[in-house]
């Protein structure tokens, strides 16, 4: 019950600032774990992919609600989707299979290096040029690829991946949100699903964890994160977006350079 209870504010947190900036939480959600892992004393290398497998397993039910609420309003282009899905499946299960290959050591400054890039990238306003034909289905296919095994090594829903592809191929940024917002759960529930098969048979893992997906974690984070993503859209009509943005950069950065710190100094 304790453990639970240490992980509902930081659902409120990934849900809020998902709601204020409109991006996944798993970006917040897998360095916080780190540190509260950390904390914790769980040993740096399960630790580590633990909190990949759990970030993927609280975005299996953000990506459903978020979903649904883009078929609503029609921007999710299902075409699209479903040649996208098979790669995006296929290189899910190879991004895991990458992940656990690496030592906790690595994975964290390749997250850490990916944080500090997104950050960058915002803070630049870099975004592609929406100048390309669409891919055909070969070429989709290669994209989910790269995308569903990026996402699976970092334990993101894969927005900050699937939509500067999409606007790159001329997509308006209403559907290239809500075509992401659909590949997030083939991405999240395979991400999810191999990460606790890939572990199950694992002794040293601690109570409360199933395969590489920490229970408490999970349910503390699904508990509240879904409540403070409301709250949040509300308050973002309210709040300057160049503020909203620049507090979202400057955590990024924080978590970023803490994480390479630490690891460098290991």
């Amino acid at each position: 019950m304790q453990d639970l209870l240490i992980y509902l504010p930081m659902g409120a947190l990934a849900g809020l600032q998902a709601g204020l900036l409109g991006v996944g939480g798993g970006l917040i959600i897998v360095p916080v774990l780190l540190f509260t892992f950390s904390l914790q004393g769980f040993e740096n290398d399960f630790a580590t992919h633990m909190a990949v497998g759990t970030s993927l397993a609280t975005i299996c039910i953000t990506s459903i609600s978020s979903t649904l609420a883009h078929r609503k309003y029609g921007n999710i282009d299902w075409t699209i989707f479903n040649a996208l899905a098979p790669g995006m499946i296929f290189g899910v299960w190879l991004g895991v299979q990458t992940a656990l290959s690496l030592s906790g050591q690595t994975l964290q400054l390749l997250i850490a290096s990916f944080a500090l890039l997104i950050a960058i990238k915002m803070a630049l306003g870099f975004n592609p040029k929406p100048e390309h034909a669409i891919p055909g289905r070969g070429g989709l296919f290669s994209a989910g690829t790269v995308i569903g095994w990026g996402s699976s090594i970092f334990g993101i829903g894969g927005g900050n991946l699937t939509i500067p592809f999409l606007r790159w191929a001329n997509f308006p940024i209403q559907r290239a949100v809500g075509i992401s917002a659909a590949c997030g759960i083939p991405i999240a529930f395979v991400g999810a699903g191999t990460n606790v098969w890939e572990g199950l048979h694992l002794e040293h893992l601690p109570e409360g964890a199933f395969g590489y997906v920490y229970m408490p974690a999970f349910i503390g984070i699904i508990s509240t994160s879904a409540i403070f993503a409301k709250l949040g859209a509300k308050l973002a009509s309210s709040i300057s977006e160049k503020a909203l943005q620049w507090s979202f950069i400057t955590f990024l950065v924080l978590v970023s350079l803490s994480l390479i710190t630490r690891n460098l100094l290991l």
